[in-house]
């Protein structure tokens, strides 16, 4: 597990203090796909620098099972280093050595044994399906073979957690699904860690289970990505989760409004979104159902249906209509009063 208590970091720019991180809190359990997505200057490089060690903190801590890695130096630092793998952006390949010197790399630095070495190159060229590409140069590689070949990188050396530094924005929508399958699948197999840093989000909808949405240097809203999605209560959350939005400057909702009866927004989550529950309100409480918008979208294999109802009929039958879909585990929200 991964705890990042209080954490700052403050650089200095032409003789001025830059908070690039301002008190961040957080705890990433292990075994989860973990989200942080934002603008650019959010602070997310300034976040995976820190908690890859590859930049001091200003004051802090991140704990790795009750370890600080913050305070750590020397050779306890190094030692703690090796529970991460990082994959990049722009692939930082060894354009001058094969796909399998690139893998087999970071082993040898850490002096494996060269049978070992071996063993672990030939297994992760398995893993990310590069292994007829064993001898290729990565000049001769796509864009998604190159990221593949980052992330069998990441992973030589057996770590616990792999940071993904924007690893699907170079990439274009059909690669970038296919690497997004690549790591749920990592995940699911393996039991590593991913902390995923994006701008993208299609990318956390996709594989994420929790996310984190930072604006400048501070953690602004975190929790699971459907509930995010369904219910975000910041202007920001609202703006990465718009998709989750129906449009009510429509004609049918503008005429609807002039009708006796309740508008609702009704969120539909998980197996239950397919269920014929508008059926259901109209059979038992005798009311009359207009739909006037939805959408359907499935987000990391949730699916969420989210409908614009107007209910009409008599008052009682009106909010026992509202009671039962609540009672169904589907969330009301009335919108509009007739």
């Amino acid at each position: 597990m991964i705890e990042i208590k209080n954490l700052y970091k403050t650089y200095e720019s032409d003789g001025q203090k830059v908070e690039a991180l301002k008190g961040l809190n957080i705890k990433i359990d292990n075994g989860e796909i973990y989200g942080f997505i934002g603008l650019s200057g959010a602070g997310k490089t300034s976040l995976v620098r820190c908690i890859s060690a590859l930049e001091p903190v200003t004051s802090g801590e991140i704990l790795i099972d009750d370890t600080d890695l913050a305070s750590q130096k020397g050779a306890s630092l190094r030692e703690l280093r090796k529970k991460f793998g990082l994959v990049f952006q722009h692939f930082n390949l060894l354009m001058n050595s094969t796909v399998y010197k690139n893998i087999a790399f970071p082993l040898e630095v850490a002096n494996y044994p060269k049978n070992r070495i071996n063993e672990r190159v030939l297994e992760l060229l398995d893993v990310v399906g590069l292994s007829d590409k064993k001898d290729a140069y990565p000049s001769r590689l796509s864009g998604g073979q190159k990221q593949r070949v980052g992330i069998a990188r990441a992973l030589a050396a057996d770590p616990r957690f792999v940071i993904c530094d924007e690893a699907t924005s170079a990439l274009d929508p059909a690669t970038t699904e296919s690497i997004l399958h690549l790591i749920k699948d990592i995940n699911k197999k393996l039991g590593i860690t991913f902390i995923i840093i994006t701008h993208e989000m299609s990318v956390i909808k996709e594989i994420c289970t929790k996310v984190a949405i930072m604006e400048g240097g501070k953690i602004i809203e975190s929790g699971d990505v459907v509930e995010l999605c369904v219910w975000p209560k910041t202007e920001t959350a609202r703006q990465f989760f718009k998709t989750a939005e129906i449009n009510l400057n429509n004609k049918a909702y503008k005429l609807a409004r002039q009708k006796q009866g309740e508008i609702v927004k009704a969120t539909f989550i998980g197996n239950n979104a397919p269920d014929p529950y508008i059926c259901d309100i109209i059979k038992k409480f005798d009311v009359e159902v207009a739909i006037l918008g939805g959408q359907i979208q499935e987000i990391n294999e949730t699916i969420i249906g989210i409908l614009i109802i107007k209910i009409s009929g008599a008052e009682s039958s009106v909010s026992g209509s509202i009671d039962y879909l609540n009672s169904q585990n589907v969330k009301t929200e009335v919108i509009n009063h007739g």
